[in-house]
């Protein structure tokens, strides 16, 4: 899913009529127009956006205002130590995720958006806040795992990057945010969600800046194995941190070969329809696995992370053997019926453990996260909803109305499956 991008990029979307991987107007792409919906070629265009119709955009002052409260939370003291037990350090073992002790785990829980985008924009770093009630809000859901994104050039403080929101600044912003999770006994899950590269292809959503300011199709080659190399020394020393190496590839929409997409997706370099260098997953992983990382690591499919056909086929070789497949579903992609979750998804759920880091609809409501959420309990699979965000339900999706936890009628489906498992 994207996060918002910001007002400039919306007004040249709404004039263009470019569709966005998330949050952007509907519309359809000439290359998503064209891309084939039969379960050989590339998946259709439903996958990318229309899940990803706009919400309504805060004005600046109100963002000015997010981003005080973004800086001064960031600043916060160290979270209170509630009475939670600590995260699991998770491993894979089969298609199962265990624990230190061997007990099989399951992460359920929800996205936090918003270091995606705010730092990119300047207006900070979080969208909302993130201090320890905050956290608490979430934990009161009874969600056992939170999903993190991020941008690789806030990361790593590119000098267009305002200090304030980028480098060290950013890192320790990040850093205490997984602690006040942990803090909580919730699995912090770090993922990289807005990257740099020029792209001009199919399914474009900054064609005019090389900047991470949208979603690319692929990681690229200068700047994202340095990013994860720093994120795998940040967190290398503590396990409870699980990594997801990029949101929602989609390779196919630069190309209509889809092996030669899913070949890009693995092992990068000069990818068909793609401007930039890229770096594929391969490298991705050998550059966490070299900073001395064994944590858990999440890789996505195609399709905006919704094909797995051919993951097990191309799946990146881990020393560590500690990877899980990602998996991203709203009520519009293509595979969003239980014969596609059992033709596609089940031969990849029967051999590796399985999150869809992902759930969400844009009905404002949830009779389609309901049947998604039903399914993977009987697989045993992990899934976290998008998102915790206070936009507007039926175009973000979001689950919540304020900060305090009040869910949305959207919301209420995750809440209340949650909170009835326990």
């Amino acid at each position: 899913m994207r996060a918002p991008p910001s007002l400039y990029a919306l007004v040249a979307a709404a004039v263009l009529s470019v569709v966005g991987t998330a949050l952007v107007p509907t519309g359809a792409t000439a290359s998503a127009a064209s891309a084939s919906a039969t379960t050989t070629a590339s998946v259709a265009p439903a996958d990318a956006p229309s899940k990803r119709s706009m919400p309504s955009m805060p004005s600046k002052a109100s963002k000015a205002s997010k981003a005080s409260k973004a800086s001064k939370a960031s600043k916060a003291t160290e979270p209170l130590r509630p009475n939670a037990a600590a995260p699991p350090k998770l491993r894979a073992s089969g298609n199962k995720l265990v624990d230190e002790n061997g007990t099989t785990r399951r992460l359920l829980g929800v996205n936090r958006s918003g270091g995606e985008f705010m730092c990119v924009q300047g207006y900070g770093i979080f969208d909302g806040p993130v201090d320890d009630a905050s956290v608490k809000a979430i934990a009161d859901w009874k969600v056992n795992a939170v999903r993190i994104p991020l941008n690789e050039e806030c990361w790593l403080g590119l000098s267009h990057i305002d200090p304030a929101y980028g480098g060290t600044n950013y890192i320790a912003a990040v850093k205490a945010l997984v602690a006040r999770l942990e803090a909580h006994g919730i699995t912090p899950i770090v993922e990289l969600h807005w990257s740099h590269g020029t792209y001009t292809g199919g399914d474009s959503h900054c064609p005019d800046t090389a900047y991470a300011t949208c979603q690319k199709p692929m990681p690229n080659a200068q700047y994202t194995p340095a990013f994860w190399t720093s994120v795998a020394q940040t967190f290398k020393s503590d396990q409870a941190v699980v990594f997801d190496l990029f949101n929602e590839p989609f390779p196919d929409r630069a190309t209509s070969d889809l092996t030669a997409a899913w070949k890009c997706w693995r092992d990068g370099g000069s990818c068909p329809g793609i401007d930039f260098q890229v770096a594929g997953m391969q490298t991705l992983l050998n550059a966490v696995r070299a900073a001395g990382a064994k944590n858990l690591v999440l890789i996505p499919g195609v399709a905006y992370s919704n094909d797995l056909r051919q993951w097990l086929t191309y799946k990146p070789n881990d020393p560590a053997g500690n990877l899980a497949a990602a998996w991203h579903t709203y009520n519009f992609n293509t595979c969003s019926s239980e014969s596609c979750f059992n033709e596609q998804l089940a031969p990849v759920i029967a051999q590796v453990p399985f999150v869809a880091g992902e759930i969400g609809e844009n009905t404002c409501s949830h009779g389609y996260i309901d049947r998604v959420m039903a399914w993977l309990d009987a697989k045993g699979a992990s899934y976290l909803g998008w998102t915790w965000n206070t936009w507007d339900c039926s175009s973000g999706p979001s689950l919540i109305s304020d900060y305090n936890g009040t869910p949305t009628n959207f919301g209420v489906g995750l809440r209340d499956h949650l909170k009835g498992m326990q």
